[in-house]
């Protein structure tokens, strides 16, 4: 995938038939955190599930050509939107439904704004208008996630204060172990946009569901995104609807899926009705 003039090698698992849904996963994490959804035929027999490991993630390598390694990296807001559409072109596909989860969440967020043609809906998982981030925020998770005296347990230690205590421990044990694999400057690099870039205090307003379905969903148990910043977000856009998941953590689709499904399939259904009526 050629992206502002590098090539990309990405990594995409897909499974079903009907209506894209395109998924974006985590943080410092990869695709494997939508395998469930990839599993249950109750999805894939009316939806195409696709979800990709980001550059840098997962089996996505860093681009060919660029000497990355002489560089801090850092994910910004214009490259991950220039991204995904690239990639929506480049799978050619339709009016996808896009769907991520923390900086995904967020990721929801702008798409919709920036982009509403080019998604039928989009989904929101844990985002909220702002991550409370500025140049101090930025210095303190680099150095806290770089520090030479922090092991590699540090990370997937704090992910695991994100899961909810409810949450099955097969699964959150599972979600967390993908964390201990990132590779280390990763984690704090996506937090750039994560918790800095990422703003639509004054722009959340702007969004138009009449052009783009949007849909923000939230854990009770998320102190990252928690429950009122979520609400916020969803608040703020016109037509929007906020479902709160009782008892659920940051990650729900990995860390608690059956959970999950009893709030996610109402809005996949919800933007299924929406399209026949366009239709």
């Amino acid at each position: 995938l050629d992206v502002e003039g590098y090539e990309y090698r990405v990594y995409v698992e897909q499974a079903g038939e009907g209506i894209p849904l395109v998924c974006q996963h985590t943080a410092g994490a990869d695709g494997r955190q939508y395998r469930h959804l990839m599993e249950d035929p109750d999805v894939t027999s009316r939806f195409q599930v696709i979800a990709i490991d980001l550059p840098y993630h997962g089996k996505s390598l860093p681009p060919e050509g660029k000497r990355y390694w002489e560089e801090e990296y850092k994910l910004t807001k214009d490259w991950f939107m220039t991204f995904w559409i690239r990639l929506v072109e480049e799978l050619d596909l339709e009016q996808p439904i896009f769907m991520g989860c923390s900086m995904g969440g967020h990721l929801a967020s702008d798409l919709a704004l920036n982009y509403p043609d080019r998604f039928r809906a989009c989904i929101g998982l844990e985002a909220s208008c702002w991550s409370g981030g500025d140049a101090g925020f930025e210095r303190l998770w680099e150095h806290w996630w770089r520090h030479p005296r922090l092991s590699n347990e540090a990370k997937p230690s704090m992910m695991l204060s994100l899961c909810s205590p409810n949450s099955p421990e097969f699964n959150v044990r599972e979600t967390v172990w993908t964390y201990s694999q990132g590779a280390p400057p990763v984690f704090s690099g996506d937090l750039n946009y994560y918790g800095v870039e990422h703003d639509l205090r004054e722009t959340a307003q702007l969004i138009d569901t009449k052009k783009c379905g949007f849909y923000v969903l939230s854990g009770e148990y998320d102190w990252s995104a928690y429950p009122e910043a979520c609400k916020e977000l969803a608040d703020k856009v016109q037509g929007a609807q906020y479902t709160l998941m009782e008892g659920m953590g940051h990650f729900p689709m990995c860390e608690d899926p059956k959970q999950f499904k009893k709030y996610l399939m109402p809005v996949l259904e919800d933007i299924e009705e929406s399209s026949h009526v366009k239709a």
